[in-house]
């Protein structure tokens, strides 16, 4: 399996030599463009650097990753894009971006959730694939089918990681009208989030929303259910995460699995993780959004969870209220520090 890997929002020339060194195990590596809204924080917002600093070692970064063989796929997966979303002058900037990265490096693919920037890439770069984001939760073959004159490939909604019928179903509608399907492995997104794409869209205008005098702030609905019993040993069953150790359950589904690690507090260890087919630690720790906070001082160890978690959870009846399987493994992995630092489990 080969993986989709993102450039980290903040500096980090130790993973730029991973990816490197990683580059048989990575199909592209996926990045937003300085301050261009996207579905994280832009980078120049990270740290302390300026827009120019930022961007000029953006514009190494990518250099070298460019020169050891590894391709890009470029983010325009913004919520919202306000007022520019349809203006000429909008088209224009991302026209001329476009050309800039595909004759400085090696642009792969875009990846946005706004159907008139893939009808534009579509009508002007017709080498380049046109992918649906994960955001736009395409899972189901009327969604497909909707919006197939506009992209080469789709990113396949979360919730549907542990389903296998319908990812099948989806495989094939995909062979049978030459289009690609692609998965998101380490979400830590709640399933059905009621808050998604409010919280999207607030993202997609932090720059402006940071400059404000705001009355209040939003981290999302995820942190305050998971602080309730009910939330918290419903945790797994409410996930849609693929481990590890299970991506070779989805060899023939797709040719490359995305890894979210451009907010990962250790990206490397991510990738690692994903590439072994192995990872000993806290599951919550590869995830993003991380919530091991809410959990401490216990932990998910991912090595309890049982060999044959995947294979149950992907072609499982979901009827998870009348199922205890989830919050009996979750139950099972939890491992608690003790205050001398020993481990109890």
């Amino acid at each position: 399996m080969k993986f989709i890997v993102g450039y980290p929002i903040k500096e980090n020339s130790g993973f730029i030599n991973d990816l490197i060194k990683y580059r048989d195990n990575v199909k592209e590596v996926y990045f937003s463009w300085g301050d261009m809204p996207n579905g994280r924080s832009t980078l120049s917002n990270s740290d302390s650097s300026t827009p120019f600093e930022t961007l000029t070692r953006q514009v190494n970064d990518l250099k070298k990753l460019s020169s050891n063989g590894i391709k890009f796929n470029m983010l325009f997966n913004a919520n919202c894009y306000g007022k520019d979303s349809q203006s000429r002058e909008f088209f224009y900037q991302i026209g001329n971006l476009i050309d800039y990265v595909k004759n400085e490096f090696s642009l792969n693919s875009i990846t946005t959730s706004s159907l008139l920037i893939a009808k534009f890439v579509k009508e002007n770069f017709d080498d380049i694939d046109v992918r649906a984001s994960v955001n736009m939760e395409i899972g189901s073959i009327d969604g497909l089918t909707y919006v197939k004159d506009l992209f080469d490939s789709f990113y396949v909604k979360r919730e549907l990681n542990r389903n296998l019928p319908s990812l099948l179903k989806i495989r094939q509608w995909c062979n049978d009208n030459g289009k690609e399907m692609y998965l998101l492995a380490n979400s830590g997104c709640l399933n059905n989030c009621s808050a998604h794409t409010f919280h999207d869209n607030l993202v997609a205008h932090e720059s402006e929303i940071s400059k404000m005098d705001n009355g209040y702030q939003f981290n999302g609905i995820c942190w305050e259910h998971l602080k309730t019993p009910n939330g918290k040993e419903n945790w797994l069953s409410r996930t849609n995460f693929i481990r590890p150790e299970d991506t070779y359950l989805y060899e023939g589904l797709t040719p490359a699995i995305k890894l979210a690690t451009r907010v990962n507090s250790s990206p490397t260890r991510v990738l690692e993780g994903y590439i072994n087919k192995g990872y000993r630690g806290s599951i919550m720790e590869i995830l993003e959004p991380n919530h091991s906070g809410i959990f401490y001082p216990s932990y998910a160890e991912n090595a309890n969870f049982p060999s044959d978690f995947a294979n149950h959870v992907l072609n499982c009846n979901k009827d998870c209220e009348n199922c205890n399987y989830c919050k009996n493994t979750l139950k099972n992995s939890l491992v608690t520090l003790t205050e001398d630092s020993s481990l109890k489990v």
